[in-house]
């Protein structure tokens, strides 16, 4: 009689093999770490003090046990040997410019250049994949998510001309340097820990709470005068309609609507449950009791494509009828604050994400643009009908009929709760029908840069 093989879980890579090489002796760090210390002191040599605190503060990533400290302060590393034969280059044709002696220079530069593939070349080792044991399996993925918001993040820092988005460096000019680290590290560790079934549930709820923290912090000091926490200095409404209905009604400012659509393109209505700023207080509201979630009708999901019709509709109206600004905007105040309501009164009863689910009109356009994305959750054959997915699924998305078509509702936003209680490894999010560890990775990779990016510059 054969043992049946267990199924592997679809939202984790497993570990790889322990390895029979001993880890890297702690001797060792010292050559990156100098080589990470020396680039600081390039950077604080030509005034960039943000950029130096950042490479020292990443210099202790090193000390840690990591996976992914060691691909980031690797890859830094590597690439900083570009900078180095570079400045080597500026460096010797001044000296020959003026028509001093050279060829020194052109040895210690060597010998920096030298020194940091050293660095990087010992955090690859197989030693140092010993010592780095910490999150092999999602160290890769870290790695990316690191990169991508700091790559993101710097790109916000640096392209707009007239307009300083970073919070740290509206403060203290050129800190931002410090607050990109800051936020890379924390969206690493997150992404390590959504990737983990067993607390990915729990710390995307916290995460996700965290951010509209955040968002509405800024918002309560704007309104408190300090005018540095609104990205122009102006207060708009934090109504997530207004994304839509704002420039349907001015005409203009599509830029917020740009941003929208292009994050629903690239990770779905994942965006619904990772990005939107208000939807986080419709999911604490569901999770005030705890137990089963409740239904809503069939009819209640159709209530939020006819509001959205007619909130934008009317928006568009407003605008070619030249409606007054002040209308428009005790309009959009009343909308939202009906949207708070339905989230005190229903969602915290039915233990049901209410509004998101059946009222928020944004919410329609970010499953609409969903199924133009490839990402999809799907339930494979695996399924067993055990209706555990049901009972977590706060969207009203998964029913007994759902399970039994495979196809989760129209207001599915990809949270992956189904996915993390699902013993079978049924529920499955896909990329052009493709399902696998992989898959899921790339779209936690995606979602987790996205709300970095969106932590650092996201405010009214």
């Amino acid at each position: 009689m054969t043992t049946p093989q267990k199924k592997c879980d679809p939202a984790v890579i497993p570990a790889y093999e322990e390895p029979s090489v001993p880890p890297l002796h702690a001797g060792w760090l010292v050559v990156p770490v100098l080589g990470l210390l020396l680039l600081a002191a390039h950077f604080f040599r030509f005034g960039d003090m943000g950029l130096a605190v950042a490479i020292v503060a990443m210099s202790g990533l090193v000390f840690t046990r990591f996976g992914w400290a060691r691909f980031v302060c690797s890859a830094t590393l590597f690439i900083s040997s570009f900078l180095w034969v570079q400045t080597g280059i500026d460096f010797v044709q001044i000296r020959m410019a003026v028509g001093q002696p050279w060829m020194r220079l052109v040895m210690i530069m060597v010998g920096v250049c030298a020194f940091s593939l050293l660095g990087a070349w010992i955090l690859t080792t197989e030693k140092a994949d010993t010592r780095f044991f910490k999150g092999r399996s999602t160290a890769l993925s870290q790695t990316a998510v690191f990169a991508l918001a700091s790559g993101g993040l710097w790109l916000c820092r640096v392209m707009p001309k007239n307009m300083t988005l970073l919070l740290a460096d509206r403060f203290v000019p050129g800190s931002g340097a410090v607050e990109i680290f800051i936020i890379a590290v924390y969206a690493a560790w997150l992404c390590g820990v959504l990737l983990d079934r067993r607390t990915q549930r729990k710390v995307r709820s916290y995460a996700w709470a965290f951010f509209s923290f955040v968002f509405f912090s800024q918002l309560a000091l704007g309104l408190l005068g300090f005018k540095t926490f609104l990205m122009t200095g102006e207060l708009h409404l934090p109504v997530p309609a207004l994304i839509v209905a704002g420039p349907l009604f001015r005409g203009s400012g599509f830029f917020m609507l740009i941003l929208f659509s292009v994050s629903v393109l690239l990770v779905g209505s994942g965006w619904c449950s990772h990005l939107c700023y208000i939807g986080a207080w419709d999911d604490r509201m569901s999770r005030v009791h705890r137990g089963r979630t409740g239904r809503l009708p069939a009819w209640a999901p159709k209530v939020r494509i006819v509001l959205a019709v007619v909130v934008f509709a009317i928006a568009l109206g407003m605008g070619v009828a030249g409606v007054p600004v002040v209308v428009a905007v005790w309009l959009a105040a009343l909308f939202g604050m009906t949207g708070v309501a339905v989230m005190l009164f229903m969602s915290r009863r039915m233990k049901l994400m209410v509004h998101c689910s059946s009222f928020c009109p944004l919410g329609v356009m970010s499953n609409l643009l969903g199924k133009i994305s490839p990402w999809r959750l799907r339930f494979s054959k695996d399924c067993t009908k055990c209706n555990a997915c049901i009972a977590v699924c706060r969207y009203n998305a998964i029913t007994p009929e759902r399970l039994e078509a495979g196809v989760p509702a129209f207001s599915c936003s990809l949270c992956r709760d189904c996915t993390a209680v699902c013993k079978h490894g049924a529920a499955e999010v896909r990329f052009f029908g493709i399902a696998s560890p992989r898959v899921t990775h790339i779209f936690v990779v995606l979602v987790t840069s996205l709300y970095a990016i969106f932590l650092g510059v996201a405010r009214m």
